[in-house]
């Protein structure tokens, strides 16, 4: 039996890839719709030091994986560009009065992980983690790791408007509220279309952990 390298498993997502645009199995309802990369979708991140525990109770923290905004190709699985998935969140956040917080946790890549670490370290106790393919999760902080208040982990259906009320709903949770989970779409053909790019995706991010790394506050300015 031939050995799975990494070069077998681009040249297997590039088909699979190359398959997925071209087919037109998918109806316009559960399509992805893929976001080209442009001027109006780029940012800077800076990082300011290691994060540490918010007192703010009114500051939602954002969670970033190791690789998210600044390494690959600065887009989730279906190409939304990263900047504007972190725009969304961050807008929904301060429509509801409260202040997003940008970290980004290295020693892990594990979305639960990244969330529950977030929280934390979040004044108000919630986060929200994101991977680099896009799967998201609103994490609070006395809760277990593999717990968490909302879980989003079929990134290829997320929208920007998903995204927006991430934000919105993780903020409700930091000022006490109960809001209604937010909606997902749920496409049963997007875990066998997708699982092979997700999985490189994983692998990727996963290069650029670093054990017992601290996380790092950023500060983010879109261009």
């Amino acid at each position: 039996m031939a050995q799975i390298n990494e070069a077998m498993v681009r040249d297997v997502v590039k088909e699979i890839l190359a398959q997925v645009l071209a087919s037109g199995a998918a109806t316009a309802e559960s399509k992805p719709t893929l976001f080209p990369t442009n001027g109006d979708s780029s940012m800077t991140m800076r990082e300011l030091g290691e994060a540490k525990p918010g007192t703010s109770p009114t500051e939602v923290v954002i969670a970033l994986a190791p690789a998210f905004g600044d390494k690959l190709k600065q887009q989730t699985i279906t190409g939304i560009p990263h900047a504007a998935v972190l725009r969304e969140i961050m807008a929904g956040i301060e429509e509801e009065g409260m202040k997003a917080r940008v970290i980004r946790v290295l020693h892990t890549s594990d979305v639960a992980f990244i969330g529950k670490r977030g929280a934390e370290l979040c004044g108000s106790g919630i986060a929200i983690g994101i991977q680099s393919r896009g799967t998201t999760v609103i994490h609070q902080r006395d809760l277990f790791p593999l717990q968490n208040i909302e879980l989003f982990p079929q990134a290829p259906v997320i929208t920007l408007e998903t995204y927006r009320n991430i934000g919105r709903n993780a903020a409700r949770y930091a000022k006490g509220d109960s809001p209604a989970p937010v909606a997902q779409m749920n496409d049963q053909m997007a875990r066998p279309k997708y699982q092979a790019i997700a999985a490189v995706f994983h692998i990727r991010e996963t290069e650029f952990v670093v054990p017992g790394k601290k996380p790092v506050d950023l500060e983010v300015r879109f261009n």
